[in-house]
């Protein structure tokens, strides 16, 4: 039965805007000069891509157990732009800029207020369990094209 994994997709699909998630720096994320260490941008931009699925109604849980279907990351290109620091209350924006029958190509950038701090385009593949490549679902190619 898919249904579950892709309960809600629909609804949430009638608006193209993009994705927003928000988090804070803590002293944990930053280096000896007190700015975020750059590997955290990654993890920032990570848990937002987490977010928009979960936004989108898909549950990467029930997409393994009952598609065998899993997101790998393939390619990330990234900018660093600006410097965040500790207690800055940060924005990450998602976009999927491009779909194809097994990949996604994401845009997403970590703001302060309306300041851009780092960029990138991040390139997901679908997989099964075991790592081979496979197709995303019809039904979640569909709504996303």
């Amino acid at each position: 039965m898919r249904r579950p994994v892709l309960s809600g997709l629909l609804e949430s699909m009638s608006n193209p805007s993009p994705h927003v998630f928000k988090c804070r720096v803590y002293y944990e994320d930053t280096d000896l000069a007190g700015i975020v260490y750059y590997a955290n941008y990654l993890k920032y931009i990570e848990r937002a891509r987490s977010e928009w699925v979960r936004s989108l109604g898909v549950s990467q849980t029930k997409l393994k157990d009952e598609l065998d279907v899993v997101f790998a990351v393939r390619r990330v290109e990234a900018d660093y732009l600006s410097p965040a620091v500790f207690d800055d209350e940060l924005t990450v924006e998602t976009h999927l800029k491009r779909l194809t029958a097994a990949r996604l190509v994401l845009d997403q950038t970590v703001m302060r207020a309306d300041k851009p701090l780092f960029s990138a385009i991040v390139t997901l593949v679908a997989l099964t369990s075991a790592g081979s490549p496979t197709r995303l679902p019809a039904e979640i190619r569909q709504l996303l094209d």
